[in-house]
């Protein structure tokens, strides 16, 4: 089974394949696996005829669409980008699949939601994004065929990339002030555990949309005591604001409840994620090892 990788420097694709490596070394669960991963410097996701071209040669059975701009405050200042990789890129994608049959896992984020329910966000709920960036991914999800994967997931942290729980370390080290939101709230994913989850649907050629994330929700405040705590410091550093309060303002708006109930994995009864405060937890101990 021949799997095709996109955004393979960034946090999940990094993750999905070491996920597949693991599984290819191993050789269980199925065929063997030939794992296709090229960097972002050689594909251009805005380029259609090198998109079809790339996957017309490689001839995958399973693409793994991981690759996005993910700056969500810079996507308000050029839209144009935003649609033109997360949404138009995401078209050639699904396009290249037709012609080889391949079958598409897209990875897509909680900031489809506009933040007003009052319980988490279930895959059948009614997608109304805010922001350009979350308008752009729904833009993807809008592009694949009935019979591919679309795997939402939120709050994203590992090893390699920017994310929060690198930030809260570097501010803690520094002296900085801690002050974080704590009327946002949301579901910490470990891109680890994605990963996992993510292959697993890939290869089983699972259709439909699912939430993926690790269980359990916080606030971006009660997420950065636990960082702290985590790495041996007081957390009571840590002060909550409230949105309103951030300075600079943020350019995108957030919605203040991203959380995302997995209740397709649930109800199909799959194993779930660990805990956040476990897979964060495990996350500062490998990055201050």
């Amino acid at each position: 089974m021949r799997v095709f990788v996109t955004g393979v420097t960034g946090q999940v694709g990094t993750e999905v394949v070491a996920e597949l490596q693991r599984r290819a070394a191993q050789r269980r669960r199925g065929p063997l696996l030939d794992i296709v991963a090229p960097e972002e410097s050689v594909l251009d996701l805005t380029d259609r005829d090198a998109m079809l071209a790339a996957i017309g040669t490689v001839e995958p059975d399973i693409i793994i669409h991981a690759a996005a701009w993910t700056a969500v405050d810079a996507c308000e200042s050029d839209p144009d980008r935003a649609y033109h990789v997360n949404s138009l890129g995401t078209r050639y994608i699904a396009e290249a699949a037709r012609l080889v049959g391949a079958h598409v896992c897209y990875l897509s984020t909680d900031y489809v939601f506009d933040g007003t329910s009052p319980r988490p966000y279930l895959e059948w709920d009614d997608p109304n994004p805010l922001s350009v960036y979350g308008r752009s991914k729904l833009g993807g999800e809008r592009e694949l065929d009935p019979g591919h994967t679309i795997v939402r997931t939120a709050w994203v942290s590992s090893t390699t990339g920017a994310n929060m729980v690198k930030t809260v370390l570097r501010l803690a080290a520094q002296g900085e002030a801690l002050r974080f939101v704590d009327d946002q709230r949301g579901s910490p994913t470990a891109a680890a555990d994605l990963a996992g989850k993510v292959v697993e649907l890939s290869l089983g050629r699972h259709a439909g949309i699912f939430h993926v994330t690790n269980q359990g929700s916080t606030t971006w405040y009660e997420f950065a005591r636990l960082v702290v705590r985590a790495a041996g410091l007081d957390p009571g550093r840590v002060e909550p604001i409230s949105t309103g309060e951030l300075r600079p303002p943020r350019p995108a708006p957030r919605p203040a409840n991203s959380v995302l109930d997995n209740a397709a994995l649930r109800l199909a009864g799959w194993d779930l994620l660990p805990s956040w405060e476990q897979a964060i937890t495990g996350l500062v101990a490998e990055l201050m090892a």
